[in-house]
């Protein structure tokens, strides 16, 4: 069907030049019996100008037919998971469209974070360290929708320990701009960080993130994670809200000493 279109959109106007060619004398009346139409085309045609036509036409259908061969299939190279489309496209990683924050401060390596509220102490995280920390996650720049919230009841059975995310610091087992927050935070601080999308983001070929967290807890916040992170269409910034509860510094046997 498509070869059918692109054939009738490039050969028509081509056929309608061939046979505007013709003579002027082809004046057929709608309201002629076909016999008469066909008496009429056979004395009023010579043989050169039949040639003439024949030879117009064949010319018309070889250019429709090169310019059809030349069109290229885009479709089938976006579906290409190896063409740089989507969550495997790695030179598009600031489009013009990506939204700016400037009550944020930006870092060095690209992260931008606003301290909502400063921690205690004075644990210095290294790497090796273990960090206990909260958190919650948005699409920032695309509608600000949830993938991570929190917002259910706090205290009691709803406020145990075992509800936080854990990272060895310098592991990799976060993403990058997350983990880079962390390393200057102190024990019950919190702080918004701007992550975009490239190194500093999930990476692109975990979206199960079972190998780089921190992971969503339900099924639709996974969902809403991944739509922005495969559609390079959109800003795919996040903003995450963390907190750290605890700093278990490392110890010189490999385990940790509870902060």
């Amino acid at each position: 069907m498509r070869n059918l279109i692109l054939f009738v959109f490039f050969a028509a106007p081509a056929l309608v030049s061939a046979f505007q060619a013709s003579p002027a004398s082809l004046h057929i009346s709608p309201f002629t019996s076909l016999q008469a139409q066909t008496d009429e085309l056979s004395s009023d045609v010579s043989s050169d100008d039949r040639r003439s036509a024949v030879k117009n036409m064949a010319s018309a259908l070889l250019t429709a037919s090169s310019l059809m061969v030349s069109i290229p299939h885009t479709a089938a190279a976006q579906s290409d998971p190896d063409a740089k489309t989507g969550a495997y496209d790695t030179s598009n990683r600031a489009p013009d469209f990506v939204q700016k924050y400037e009550d944020f401060q930006l870092t060095d390596e690209g992260w931008s974070y606003k301290d909502v509220k400063p921690g205690t102490g004075d644990i210095k995280i290294e790497d090796g360290d273990r960090v206990v920390f909260d958190w919650s996650g948005y699409t920032i720049g695309y509608f600000g929708r949830p993938f991570e919230a929190k917002g259910g009841p706090q205290g009691g059975a709803f406020d145990k320990d075992l509800d936080y995310q854990r990272t060895v610091v310098g592991s990799g087992s976060i993403v990058k701009g997350l983990e880079c927050a962390l390393r200057s935070m102190r024990p019950g601080g919190i702080r918004q960080v701007v992550v975009p999308y490239g190194p500093l983001s999930y990476p692109p070929n975990d979206l199960e993130h079972n190998s780089v967290g921190p992971k969503p807890t339900t099924f639709s916040g996974q969902r809403a994670l991944n739509f922005v992170l495969e559609n390079p269409r959109v800003d795919r910034t996040l903003l995450f809200n963390v907190k750290v509860i605890r700093v278990d510094k490392k110890d010189s046997k490999g385990g940790f000493v509870r902060g």
